[in-house]
């Protein structure tokens, strides 16, 4: 039950106890805990509903304290993983699944015969009640950072405290997070990465390149040799980018074997799949360190969905780097916006909870003018954020092995003193959670903390 609160905040675990009230019901819904606080899972109290835009059961009556514990009706680790996982999307629980599947098998059939204009229709008429959908909200969605906060204030009204330690999400302070990459989709789009390269440089950024392995255009030692070796990296694009990944389980065991090649091939730490279509509990299958194909809030995607938080977290042993930004196709040719407000809402909504901001542009869609000028502008937003200090922007893979590192971080007290432990520890800060009656507030102690790397 106490899992998934701690390893978000990896505070003292002692903070962490929290119990079932009792037996809970099958039904599986939506339900409240207070007023900004939707879960999704089950309750033993309520009657959670369907969907998340009907009347919501809000249970915080029924939670209730047992000497320094905190009792609730729902499982805390369940409710989150159903997010983290989307087990809530109406992908994995409507009847017509199966005949969207038979949908996108035909239309990825008949894609090479379709012009640029039919696909760009399609896809629009697709997306076209994309505005309407209430849940997750748009443009950032931010409800397991927000669960989080409300069992923090849960926990600490029950312990008697109003201020708790916790080991500060990023290295070395920075506030927030933020990564670019590059997902290569044709041979075009390969020929530009050079000059993709260029451009990122040239405002001090490192990025990553997922690369097709299979069918979409030739992949030579030295092509990735001319990433790898000016500091950026390589990571895996799907197996051949034809949507068809995750469409039966057998076949998604064999073509995940051969990605798992390709990976010690390139020496590739991530993956992201095509499409961004993808099955968290299937992941196990991978050999990665972290994956990027689960977006943050989909309604612009096809699958639909999104994690609904802005942090890394872990599925199974892979770190999930969610997708947090608009993509640059969808911008440009869906919304049909060459501006960067769209991005900087979405980078202002992250970097006030503390997140992760995931760009993905494609070498194939900045090739135009104006869209090399909307990302240039990007660019430039990003830098002056990293140069007041206030973002950390290292390549994917860093920021990946930084949150496996956190995970094993342990915050201890002795002699009266907090104290880090675990491997990488002396670029961890102790952070301080207090909660003022109505909200709980951060503060960083930006002076380097005592720890025991080797412990």
């Amino acid at each position: 039950m106490n899992q998934s609160f701690l390893d978000y905040f990896r505070c003292p675990a002692s903070l962490a106890d929290f119990r079932l009230a009792g037996p809970m019901l099958d039904n599986m819904g939506f339900f409240r805990l207070g007023k900004t606080a939707i879960c999704y899972g089950r309750t033993s109290s309520g009657s959670p509903a369907g969907h998340a835009d009907a009347p919501l059961y809000d249970v915080s009556n029924d939670v209730s304290f047992e000497e320094s514990s905190v009792v609730l009706p729902f499982d805390p680790h369940e409710v989150v993983e159903n997010f983290l996982r989307e087990r809530y999307a109406t992908h994995f629980r409507e009847p017509g699944r199966l005949s969207k599947k038979a949908i996108r098998k035909a239309y990825y059939l008949l894609r090479p015969y379709l012009s640029v204009p039919v696909r760009k229709h399609l896809q629009r008429m697709h997306l076209r009640n994309w505005n309407s959908i209430s849940f997750p909200e748009w443009p950032i969605d931010s409800t397991v950072d927000r669960l989080q906060r409300t069992l923090l204030e849960l926990a600490m009204r029950a312990k008697g405290v109003q201020t708790v330690p916790f080991i500060w999400f990023w290295p070395d302070g920075f506030s927030s997070c933020a990564i670019m990459t590059h997902d290569v989709e044709a041979v075009a789009g390969k020929d530009h990465c050079g000059a993709l390269m260029d451009l990122d440089e040239s405002y001090g950024f490192r990025s990553s390149f997922q690369i097709v392995p299979e069918c979409r255009y030739a992949v030579s030692d030295s092509f990735s040799r001319s990433i790898t070796s000016r500091g950026f990296e390589v990571n895996i694009h799907d197996l051949k980018h034809d949507g068809r990944l995750y469409a039966e389980h057998d076949e998604f065991i064999r073509r995940a074997n051969r990605i798992n090649q390709y990976a010690r091939d390139f020496g590739a730490s991530g993956f992201r799949s095509g499409v961004l279509y993808r099955n968290a509990d299937w992941y196990d299958a991978y050999d990665f360190l972290y994956d990027m194909s689960i977006p943050n809030v989909a309604h612009l995607d096809p699958q639909r969905g999104g994690c609904c938080t802005v942090m890394p977290y872990f599925i199974g042993n892979v770190v999930e780097l969610p997708v947090t930004c608009t993509q640059d196709y969808t911008l440009f040719h869906m919304l049909r916006d060459y501006s960067i407000e769209l991005w900087k809402r979405q980078i202002d909504l992250i970097s006030t909870s503390h997140g992760l901001v995931n760009v993905i542009a494609h070498p194939d869609y900045l090739m135009e003018e104006r869209a090399e000028d909307t990302y240039r502008l990007l660019l430039e937003h990003l830098s002056r954020l990293r140069d007041t200090g206030q973002m950390w922007t290292p390549l994917p893979k860093d920021a990946a092995n930084w949150w496996r590192q956190r995970s094993q971080m342990e915050l201890v007290c002795e002699q009266g003193t907090w104290k880090v432990k675990g491997p990488g520890c002396e670029r961890a800060r102790i952070a301080y959670a207090r909660f003022d009656g109505e909200d709980i507030t951060y503060t960083l102690d930006m002076d380097r903390v005592d720890c025991a790397p080797d412990q």
